[in-house]
């Protein structure tokens, strides 16, 4: 009687088979070492700037061994300095990209809905021509802004150059691009049977905006919001055109006065400063990313 002979096969502690190095590197193995490059080549910057920060020398060549040398230094000097007001740049930084972002986010997501909603003469025109005209750089609108805010600044103080509602006057000035266009297209995701359900309960455009769409794309809003304030915390061009005054620039303005001379040894001080400047990004994307997660399922159980 012959007995066959079963192969025996490579098996892990569940009893799974196991693939064989040579294919497993093949179809996965690859992929992790390009996320461990990926990986390393972004947290090395962030590294050698903590280091740089953390390091009273005042020059990023003496920050060349990471975390050679820990010290509170650069921190001191950037708050000690009476011409240079850290505390105010940031509080500036805040109060502008807070209010700028949380209008462009209601401007952006009231276009959004117009365009969802509504049918009238114009709106594929209105829909390209948002998204064209950010085809257009920043830098080619500096010379008409600083104009037109010179010449306004005569007539209202309040909205002229050096001041903050100015600067984010301007900002208003191009909510309407890119961010529409992207709520628009999150809009459409929304069946338009909620509107109309609630349309024949009595309800208006303003209860149906607010009461039932506004749940329901949360998670577009939240990034909206989150990619705004981004944007304008950075901004350096405009900021620096408009604000004039020490006591009114942003954190973008502000820091680079430490490393605009020629030969600056200001860098640390730099640093440190640009490390406190991502503080609120972070907290604000650690607030936000729960309504991003959450707030399809959410809205979902509202609708």
């Amino acid at each position: 009687m012959s007995s066959e002979v079963v192969p025996q096969r490579n098996t892990n502690a569940n009893g799974e088979i196991k693939m064989p190095f040579g294919r497993w590197f093949r179809e996965k193995g690859w992929r992790h070492i390009v996320a461990i490059v990926a990986i390393i080549f972004s947290i090395f910057p962030l590294l050698y700037v903590l280091s740089a920060a953390f390091d009273s020398s005042g020059t990023m060549a003496g920050s060349n061994s990471l975390f050679s040398r820990f010290d509170l230094g650069n921190f001191q000097q950037l708050f000690a300095d009476t011409e240079r007001p850290f505390g105010k740049w940031f509080m500036n930084t805040l109060i502008i990209g807070l209010v700028t972002s949380a209008l462009t986010v209601f401007l952006g997501a009231l276009a959004a809905y117009a365009f969802s909603r509504m049918r009238f003469k114009g709106r594929r025109v209105g829909l390209l021509s948002l998204l064209l005209l950010q085809m257009f750089p920043q830098l080619l609108t500096v010379v008409a802004i600083f104009l037109l805010l010179n010449y306004l600044g005569d007539i209202i103080p309040a909205i002229g150059l050096g001041s903050s509602l100015g600067l984010i006057m301007v900002y208003l000035g191009g909510a309407l691009g890119v961010n529409t266009y992207l709520m628009y297209g999150f809009f459409n995701t929304v069946p338009q049977s909620l509107d109309e359900s609630a349309r024949i309960d009595g309800a208006s455009h303003v209860q149906v905006f607010f009461q039932i769409i506004l749940p329901l794309v949360t998670p577009i809003l939240a990034v909206v919001g989150l990619l705004s304030f981004i944007g304008i915390s950075s901004e350096f061009v405009i900021a620096s055109v408009v604000l004039t005054d020490p006591e009114s620039q942003t954190l973008a303005v502000g820091l680079y006065s430490y490393v605009s001379e020629q030969r600056s040894e200001n860098w640390g001080v730099f640093a440190a400063g640009a490390v406190l400047a991502a503080l609120p990004v972070m907290a604000l994307f650690l607030f936000l990313q729960r309504y991003i997660t959450s707030g399809l399922t959410a809205g979902g159980v509202k609708g």
